[in-house]
């Protein structure tokens, strides 16, 4: 049996509580990290301002929203309350604690085999979607503002967030109807959703726009969290290094999982031919030809290198405006490329309008 299998063994719901509901104690130092005893709430570097999770996760209220939770809470070895990330199961049961407790959404779930997005770096990148709007004014809110996720999911965490925390409004697009079936079944648990997020079915999966947007419809912005992977070889391989950099990261010992992706995702979710490159590149040139319907197009970019491709190609396009906005979840570093077929003049006359 694995220490942390005995650990979690040991977390009884009840004793889980107890652990949780101690008082802080004082800050360490180990390993030249800070750590924050059980019950603390370690910063979480790197974060949004205006994100909920920048001093980590408060477990006890977690449970306390959503007690399906509090079985899986263990204690690490440096002393914190935490749950086995490596997990699936107990993963699916803090992010659903996240959506009840501090957005609001209830009955949040997710079938087998699809990914499990971590809630405090979704919700960065429309914190600084927010930001990107409102070009240094008054952040806009409310359903007047409507946004596009390409890719949503079975999770359709970007319209949940963005509705909840904003109030916009939201297209979901995806190429798998049984994704937005879920997303569907979930909207039914959230009465005040209603209306605010609408699902479409992408009949071509080789295209992203092409046969996905109406004449005439226009957004205020575009999200897109890539496939970032090649081939299911890839996939399974950056799962694996994922986990072991996990494990690492709470003093706790990786252990090896042959043939699973253990943060779920299904294919369209994880890999596509030409990889995270290739799904920009399409991205990009299609854009071009409703450049005149979505004021700013974005995308997560998770591989760097990725970055001046894309770039060379919008400047050949002739977008107006290209911004590259920097994100950090931890030790993770991410970032946005932004992008727009409107100048600034042309952009303060879309917001007039929608005024």
């Amino acid at each position: 049996m694995t220490e942390i299998k005995k650990r979690r063994l040991n977390a009884s719901k009840g004793k889980a509580w107890a652990e949780v509901k101690k008082k802080p104690q004082k800050t360490t130092q180990k390993a030249g990290k800070t750590s924050v005893k059980t019950g603390g709430k370690a910063k979480n570097k790197g974060l949004h301002p205006r994100n909920l999770h920048r001093q980590g996760y408060d477990f006890a209220a977690l449970a306390a929203s959503y007690p399906a939770l509090a079985p899986h809470l263990i204690t690490t070895d440096y002393g914190q309350v935490s749950i086995p990330f490596a997990e699936p199961q107990a993963v699916l049961a803090l992010n659903a604690a996240l959506l009840q407790h501090h957005y609001h959404i209830q009955d949040w779930q997710l079938p087998e085999g699809y990914l499990c997005p971590p809630i405090p770096g979704r919700v960065d990148y429309l914190h600084h979607i927010a930001d990107l709007l409102a070009e240094g004014g008054k952040i806009p809110r409310g359903r007047r503002i409507r946004g596009l996720d390409i890719g949503t999911g079975a999770n359709g965490i970007y319209p949940l967030l963005g509705s909840s925390v904003y109030g916009w409004q939201f297209l979901g697009a995806d190429i798998n109807p049984l994704a937005l079936d879920n997303v569907a079944g979930v909207l039914q648990h959230n009465s005040k959703l209603a209306g605010a997020i609408e699902l479409r079915l992408q009949p071509e999966p080789e295209q992203i726009f092409h046969g996905l947007l109406q004449t005439g419809e226009c957004f205020d912005f575009s999200l897109c969290n890539p496939p970032f992977h090649a081939s299911a070889a890839d996939a399974l391989s950056g799962s694996e290094r994922k986990q072991r950099n996990l494990a690492a990261s709470r003093g706790e010992q990786h252990q090896r999982q042959e043939h699973k992706l253990n943060f779920g995702g299904c294919q369209a979710e994880l890999w596509c031919d030409g990889g995270e490159l290739g799904f920009l590149l399409r991205m990009i040139h299609e854009s071009r030809d409703y450049g005149g319907q979505v004021l700013w197009f974005s995308s997560l970019v998770s591989k760097g290198d990725n970055l001046k491709p894309c770039q060379q190609a919008l400047k050949q396009l002739g977008a107006k405006e290209v911004k590259i906005l920097e994100m950090q979840q931890g030790n993770k570093q991410t970032r946005v490329l932004a992008w727009s077929f409107f100048d600034a003049a042309a952009r303060r006359q879309w917001w007039k309008f929608k005024a």
